[in-house]
């Protein structure tokens, strides 16, 4: 009979996790939303930043990726002390209201609502400053917001470190797949990176996907950005986070963004993919990891950035 009452005190006695709380502030039309995990006395406060396209709070996208790798960040970092609110960019989800048109935006619109996100983040953290955790072109969003006071630093999980027309070329001509498309890519990457927009139609489904008219002023825009430049004008600690395995993103990139920024801190993860989950190697793992939700986030990237934003300098 001492059992149940056993586990019954285990049971109580085990901290209850933290939950989502959903949290607002202003947008330009409407309100940008967010969900904040808050665990009591937190060390550190990040905002979590989701990467390209129609991706959501939790790193998840109606065009097949379900590995919920940002809310799996968010919870792990939750369990060491830290912080964090995952926020819907404007236009989209649930900051659907912000704007009209969620492709009627710039990396300057993103920066601006991620600096107004750290302020509130800080103020609702008790904490002086927020730190700015972007992954993928969250990244670049987290580099263009560059120095203020309520922002700590910069964390940057496969992020760019290249012109964003650069890695989209290298990612096309990367796959021996796309011969046929190669010529038409190039095209529309020229006239983009060149500022001009471009008629697609006639092109591969895929890249009138990829180079869609309603997307090309935003293209126009990302392609001017230089994620090295944004990196080096940074005054606050940053740190880059790389997964070895990843498809997306390369060690390329993280070497451009340490000779832009040589005092940032590097984390090389061996065997981590693009959207932070470790993978066996093969091409086929790789991409099934983006769509399996309950696949962990690999610890050392929680653990990496945990101990970053909550160690002071020396």
């Amino acid at each position: 009979m001492r059992l149940p009452l056993f586990a019954a005190l285990l049971t109580l006695a085990t901290p209850a996790l933290a939950q989502d709380r959903e949290v607002s502030i202003p947008g330009p039309q409407g309100a940008l939303h967010g969900a904040l995990l808050a665990p009591k006395q937190a060390k550190a406060v990040v905002v979590i930043i989701p990467g390209s396209g129609p991706t959501d709070r939790d790193g998840n996208n109606p065009l097949g990726v379900r590995a919920q790798n940002l809310k799996l960040l968010a919870e792990g970092l939750a369990q060491q002390g830290v912080a964090s609110i995952r926020i819907d960019k404007r236009g989209l989800f649930s900051s659907a209201a912000a704007i009209a048109n969620a492709n009627a935006v710039t990396i300057a619109d993103y920066a601006a609502d991620a600096r107004a996100w750290a302020a509130f983040a800080a103020k609702e953290a008790g904490l002086p400053c927020a730190w700015l955790v972007g992954h993928s072109e969250g990244g670049l969003v987290a580099l263009a917001a560059g120095n203020a006071p309520t922002i700590c630093g910069q964390v940057l999980v496969s992020s760019l470190g290249r012109p964003y027309g650069e890695v989209i070329r290298a990612q096309i001509h990367a796959n021996p797949a796309n011969a046929a498309i190669l010529a038409d890519a190039d095209r529309a990457l020229d006239a983009l990176q060149a500022g001009k927009t471009i008629d697609v139609r006639g092109f591969h489904p895929a890249l009138q996907q990829l180079f869609n008219p309603a997307v090309q002023p935003f293209l126009i825009d990302a392609f001017r950005q230089n994620p090295r430049e944004l990196a080096a004008a940074l005054k606050g600690r940053v740190m880059i986070v790389q997964g070895q395995a990843d498809l997306q993103v390369t060690q390329a990139d993280a070497a451009a963004l340490k000779g832009g920024a040589p005092f940032a801190e590097l984390l090389l993860v061996p065997g981590v993919n693009h959207v932070l989950k470790h993978v066996d190697g093969t091409p086929g793992d790789n991409l099934a990891s983006y769509a399996i939700p309950d696949r962990p986030i690999a610890r050392e990237v929680v653990d990496g950035i945990a101990s970053f934003v909550t160690t002071k300098p020396q």
